[in-house]
């Protein structure tokens, strides 16, 4: 049941592409009929001239949708390391593709480049806060290494203060929440 409908899309996906190939074969037979016919394949205006058309224009369509619907997954995949951060969740990560997987691998990775080029984190709230500090509560038991080389784990329902800078990426990924006064 869980994965039908993309595994439905996928195939979808391989039809369209399948039928493009059939477009393309017959449009090319077409041209090549008029074309041994002696016919001038710009001015001829006949049943083999608008069947390659169709054929031609149907290539068109499918390829527009075919890039619509990649365009959407990349834009879609690039917006996941504003909202979750560098490392994707599991649940997540299972209904991306191999391919898509590499490319935020490689989107993430330029991005983190940049932003340490720049020594500025661009991940964190663009709207300046009153207080750099924020009360977190841990909502599952995780160990993290820092900077320094050295682990803290952080039980679960245990409070800190944190940087809010700190904290973003741990609450992107669900392992923290905000508590608010």
């Amino acid at each position: 049941m869980y994965g039908r409908k993309a595994c439905q899309l996928s195939d979808l996906f391989d039809q369209v592409i399948a039928e493009c190939s059939q477009h393309h074969l017959d449009l090319q037979s077409l041209i090549r009929k008029m074309q041994e016919e002696g016919l001038d394949v710009q001015t001829t205006r006949n049943a083999d001239h608008y069947g390659a058309l169709t054929h031609h224009l149907s290539l068109v369509r499918n390829k527009c949708c075919l890039m619509a619907y990649v365009y959407n997954r990349a834009e879609t995949i690039r917006s996941l390391i504003w909202k979750v951060g560098p490392v994707l969740p599991q649940e997540i990560q299972e209904k991306l593709s191999h391919t898509e997987e590499d490319y935020f691998k490689k989107h993430a990775g330029t991005l983190q480049s940049y932003m340490s080029r720049l020594d500025l984190d661009l991940t964190v709230d663009m709207v300046p806060l009153k207080d750099p500090y924020i009360q977190v509560r841990v909502l599952d038991n995780f160990g993290v290494v820092l900077s320094d080389d050295k682990t803290t784990n952080f039980a679960q329902h245990s409070m800190h203060f944190f940087k809010r800078t700190d904290a973003e990426q741990f609450i992107s990924r669900g392992l923290m929440e905000e508590l608010t006064s």
